[in-house]
């Protein structure tokens, strides 16, 4: 590409690519045997061998903002790993793992990088795109999610920002408010929606509404734009579910 003999012959080169495809995924997935899942746990526990110390912690109730992540070394290592659908299957579950780790209690990055996950999962088994190529996108997603989850603001709580999180899913909201204003008014939504929050407030409409009406009062407070405070509501009341199933489990 782009010469004009292969131009010409571009269909017909697709359609065996994809034929390639779906018979390599099959001969390599078709039998998920007990030595395919042996070796699929393998490459996982090679992987989290560390996650024992973090278990540890959270037993102890000790908070941890530094989670163990996938390495370069690892990362590397899968790259080149023979049997390519083992090692997408291995990544999948292993980001799987990380977000929940990372954001068991961030509505907006759990659903942003679970739907990343997804879209590229989706285009593998469609044949669109295979097992070294999906490789490559999970392994650009892991270190998004690496960056993203070491590079969290020391001063904020997780609630505080995941409220950000769910204040700057508007990237003009970002623009016109800046980062310090944003998280101002994060700080401010953690203590409303908390002061707010009953046991059962998750299924009481008349708690839900109120809780609205104070997000919408917050969000004219602080001069969040006016022409996207209807999704910030929404996100906002989302990311405040999380926080109150939380509550109510303590």
């Amino acid at each position: 590409m782009p010469q004009p003999d292969a131009l010409a012959i571009r269909e017909e080169v697709a359609f065996f690519q994809a034929v390639k495809a779906r018979l390599t995924k099959a001969g390599e997935t078709g039998k998920l045997d007990k030595d395919y899942k042996i070796q699929l746990q393998q490459i996982v526990d090679k992987a989290i061998q560390p996650l024992g110390i973090v278990d540890v912690l959270e037993a102890a109730g000790v908070e941890k903002r530094e989670l163990p992540m996938l390495s370069e070394e690892f990362l590397a290592e899968i790259r080149n790993y023979k049997r390519k659908s083992l090692a997408v299957r291995a990544l999948e579950k292993l980001l799987a793992d990380q977000i929940r780790a990372g954001f068991a209690h961030n509505a907006i990055k759990s659903e942003q990088f679970s739907e990343l996950i997804k879209k590229a999962l989706d285009r593998y088994k469609n044949g669109t795109i295979e097992a070294a190529q999906i490789i490559e996108e999970l392994i650009d997603i892991a270190r998004k999610l690496k960056a993203n989850i070491e590079n969290r603001p020391a001063d904020m709580t997780d609630d505080e920002i995941a409220f950000y999180d769910a204040l700057a899913d508007n990237g003009s909201a970002r623009e016109v408010l800046g980062d310090e204003q944003l998280r101002e008014i994060a700080r401010y939504l953690v203590e409303k929606v908390r002061k707010n929050i009953t046991t059962d407030w998750s299924v009481r409409e008349s708690a839900r509404a109120q809780l609205k009406y104070e997000v919408r009062v917050a969000l004219n407070k602080f001069g969040y734009p006016p022409d996207k405070q209807a999704i910030a509501t929404e996100r906002v009341l989302q990311q405040a579910e999380v926080l109150g199933n939380q509550v109510s489990e303590q």
